[in-house]
């Protein structure tokens, strides 16, 4: 499972990334949110790899 979790990470950022997408003109709040854990997915996917 940890040679996929990086994958996974990256999948889940591609969704969060699409839902900033579609709620940035009705919801900025929730975007924003959403943009912060895409971020954290990003992230954490990238630096597991690196690192891990």
């Amino acid at each position: 499972m940890a040679d996929y979790l990086p994958i996974v990470l990256l999948a889940v950022a591609g969704f969060l990334v699409g839902g900033v997408y579609a709620t940035w003109k009705t919801a900025r709040g929730c975007a924003i949110l959403l943009a912060v854990a895409a971020v954290m997915a990003i992230v954490g996917g990238i630096g597991w790899m690196v690192y891990g």
